[in-house]
C-alpha cells in the first residue's frame, strides 16, 4: 500500500482521530482486519462480531506492530492512536475508494456467475510477462474484499485483477464504486443468487450495475456465446470472446490431453498464436480467450500472452486434479451452479476411464431449484457419465434426472453422507476418474478426504465419523 497518514485517513473515512497531538503524521503502509495478519505499519480493522469482537484484539495488534486502528467504539487503555467511525465497513469503503482514486495503474475487474477465479488467475498469468500484476486472494470479491485488494496495490504494481462477486442488486454498483475498473470481464450469466435475483435477466441486471461505474474509456469484455451477453450493450467499447466464429478473440483446434493440459489456437483481431495451459479442463480455454483480450488491449504480444497463460495454475478446489496412485481425483467441490456443474461434467466425459460424478446440493437456485438439479442429471446421462453418485436433500432431483435421461448409467442417492462414506469403497474402482462436486455448504471436502484414503482393499467400509 503507498503511504497514507493518519491524518488523512482520519479525513477520508469522517472519522475522529484519537491518540497524541501529534499522531496524525503517522503513516500506514498496510491495513488488515487480522491480528494474525498484523506486520510493521499495519493500520488495524476492529470488526464487531456476534463471537469475536476486533476490538478485543486492538492492543495486541498494537504490539505487534500496528501504528492504528479503525474502531467504531472507544479501545479501552489503548496503547496506539484509532479512528473512531460510525462503521469499519463503511470506512473501509470509503478508504478503498480514495485510494482507488490515487492509482494511475489499469484496474481489471472480473465477474460473471461462473469462472471468475479462473478467469482472475488466466488475466494474472497472461499480463505477467509485461506487467507486475496485483491479484485478488482467496475469497476477498465482495464489499469488504474489494476494497482490502486495492489498498494490496503498491508502488511495485503496473496493474491490477480485481474479482468482484454478488449475490443481490445493488452490490455491483458499490464494488464498482470502489473499483472503477478500466476492464471489466464478464464471464457468463447463469443460474445463480437466483433466490434473490429472480431470473438470468436479473443476474445479468445484476452484473451490468458495473458498466456505468466504468470510465467512457473503459472496455467491456463479454462472453460471445452467452445468449445474455452475446449482443448486450453496455454503453461502452465492447470485445466478446468465445469459440463462436463471429467473437472477437475465439478458440479454435481445442484439444484436451487427457488431465494434463488443454490446448487450442487463439485468433485475436492481430494475430493467430498456438496455446498451452498445463491444467485440466475444457473450458479453461474461455477463461484465457477473455485474459488475452485484456492483455492484447494493453498492448501485450501474442507469444507473450501465450508463455504467459502457459504458468497458469489452479487455485484452491477448483478442477484440482490427483493421482492417488488409485483413483483420478477432481476435487471441484468449492462452489456449484448449474453452469459450474454442467462445464466440469463436460470435462470429466472428455477423459477416456471410467467416470464417476458425485454430486451434492446446488444452493441459491430459488423456485426454480428442483427443475435446474433434474437438468443437470439429464445432462450427466446425455453426456454418457458412466457413474453419478447423488448426496443431498436436492441432489435427489439430480439422480431423478439421471433416470430421466434413459442412458445406460449407474444413478445412486444418498440422503446423507455417512450412508455414502460407507458405500464408496464399493462404489469407487481402481483407475475410475473421481469427479466431486457441490456448494461449499455442503462440505464435500470430507469426500474428497474419504476418496484419498480409498485403495487395493476395500474393507468393509470407511469410518464416517472420521470424515464428518
Amino acid at each position: 500500500m503507498l503511504p497514507l497518514t493518519l491524518e488523512k485517513i482520519a479525513g477520508v473515512t469522517r472519522g475522529r482521530l484519537v491518540g497524541a497531538p501529534d499522531c496524525g503524521k503517522i503513516t500506514a503502509t498496510s491495513v488488515v482486519r487480522d491480528d494474525r495478519e498484523v506486520v510493521a505499519g499495519s493500520l488495524f480493522l476492529c470488526f464487531p462480531g456476534k463471537n469475536v469482537d476486533g476490538h478485543d484484539y486492538a492492543n495486541r495488534a498494537f504490539a505487534l506492530g500496528a501504528v492504528a486502528a479503525i474502531a467504531e467504539r472507544d479501545i479501552d487503555d489503548a496503547r496506539g492512536p484509532y479512528i473512531l467511525v460510525c462503521s469499519t465497513a463503511a470506512a473501509l469503503r470509503a478508504l478503498g475508494t480514495y485510494y482507488r482514486s490515487r492509482l494511475n495503474i489499469p484496474i481489471i475487474g472480473v465477474t460473471g456467475s461462473v469462472g471468475k477465479t479462473t478467469a482472475k488467475e488466466m488475466l494474472a498469468a497472461a499480463l505477467s510477462p509485461r506487467f507486475n500484476v496485483l491479484k485478488t486472494t482467496d475469497n476477498l470479491n465482495n464489499e469488504l474484499g474489494v476494497p482490502l485488494t486495492l489498498l494490496q496495490i503498491g508502488a511495485e504494481h503496473t496493474a491490477a485483477v480485481v474479482e468482484m462477486g454478488v449475490s443481490d442488486f445493488g452490490e455491483m454498483t458499490r464494488l464498482a464504486e470502489m473499483a472503477r475498473p478500466d476492464f471489466c470481464v464478464v464471464t457468463a450469466i447463469g443460474h445463480c443468487h437466483l433466490d434473490r435475483l429472480g431470473d438470468l435477466k436479473g443476474v445479468l441486471r445484476a452484473k451490468s450495475e458495473v458498466f456505468p461505474r466504468m470510465s467512457r474509456d473503459g472496455t467491456a469484455i463479454l462472453n460471445g456465446d452467452d445468449a445474455l451477453l452475446r449482443d448486450f450493450d453496455p454503453g461502452i467499447r465492447r470485445l466478446t470472446f468465445g469459440l463462436g466464429s463471429d467473437c472477437d478473440y475465439r478458440a479454435e483446434n481445442v484439444v484436451t490431453r487427457g488431465t494434463q493440459s488443454v490446448e487450442f489456437d487463439l485468433i485475436t483481431p492481430q494475430a493467430r498464436v498456438k496455446v498451452q495451459i498445463p491444467a485440466y479442463g475444457a473450458h479453461l480455454a474461455l477463461g484465457a480467450l477473455a485474459a488475452a483480450a485484456v492483455a492484447e488491449s494493453l498492448g501485450v504480444p501474442a507469444e507473450d500472452i501465450a508463455r504467459g497463460l502457459a504458468s497458469y495454475r489452479p487455485v484452491g478446489a477448483r478442477s484440482s486434479v490427483t493421482d492417488t496412485g488409485y483413483i483420478t481425483l477432481i476435487d471441484d467441490c468449492y462452489n456449484a451452479n448449474p453452469n459450474s456443474v454442467g462445464a466440469a461434467l463436460r470435462s470429466l466425459a472428455a477423459l477416456p476411464q471410467r467416470r464417476v460424478a458425485i454430486l451434492g446440493d446446488m444452493a441459491e437456485l430459488g423456485a426454480a431449484s428442483n427443475e435446474l438439479h433434474r437438468d443437470v442429471g439429464i445432462l450427466a446421462g446425455q453426456l454418457g457419465i458412466d457413474v453419478v453418485i447423488c448426496c443431498g436433500e436436492k441432489a435427489e432431483f439430480i439422480f431423478k434426472g439421471t433416470i430421466a435421461s434413459r442412458a445406460e448409467i449407474e444413478p445412486y442417492h444418498f440422503p446423507f453422507k455417512q450412508a455414502l462414506f460407507e458405500r464408496l469403497p464399493q462404489l469407487i474402482k481402481k483407475g475410475d476418474a473421481v469427479l466431486v462436486k457441490a456448494s461449499h455448504s455442503m462440505k464435500f471436502e470430507e469426500i474428497t478426504a474419504a476418496l484419498l484414503e480409498l485403495g487395493e482393499t476395500p474393507g468393509d467400509g470407511l469410518n464416517a465419523k472420521k470424515f464428518i
